[in-house]
């Protein structure tokens, strides 16, 4: 009888986490970017930033690409080049209806990555990584994925 009731209580446990995994994975990819930047679902919104020299562009929108106002929200990007140590911290302010912008001395290579932390006003904070000039291709082939040491043998 014991035996039973704990395989029972594994069996729900387990019939409960599927659902919540397979919810979490969808919104960990990358969506469509509307402003020509590169897009992220990350918790409740799709964070899209446009990068450019110098400056940052955050759009908030929600699930269903409508814009969520950022007046209140706090936010910053982190940028390092590659594996460099030195990284670049640039305060996103609000710009506009569901935009934040940040300025800066810093340029955007091929192997820039920037982390943006995100906080509206009474909701959680977030954080997301971009990468901001390599394509939609790349970028799901690599992210979250574990890449292998060595190359196959031929």
């Amino acid at each position: 009888m014991k035996y039973l009731l704990c395989h029972l209580t594994l069996s729900a446990m387990l019939a409960w986490s599927v659902p919540v995994e397979a919810h979490k994975a969808k919104h960990d990819d990358l969506v469509k970017a509307l402003h020509g930047g590169q897009a992220h679902a990350t918790g409740p919104y799709h964070l899209e930033l446009v990068a450019k020299d110098g400056a940052l562009v955050l759009y908030v929108t929600d699930h269903s690409d409508k814009a969520i106002p950022t007046d209140g929200a706090r936010a910053k990007a982190t940028i390092q080049h590659g594996y460099e140590k030195t990284r670049i911290q640039v305060e996103l302010e609000p710009s506009g209806d569901n935009t934040l912008t940040g300025t800066g001395a810093f340029t955007i290579h091929p192997d820039t990555g920037v982390m943006v932390f995100i906080k509206l006003p009474n909701q959680d904070a977030y954080a997301v990584r971009f990468t901001p000039l390599k394509t939609q291709d790349e970028t799901s082939r690599t992210e979250g994925k574990s890449q292998p040491h060595h190359q196959p043998k031929q």
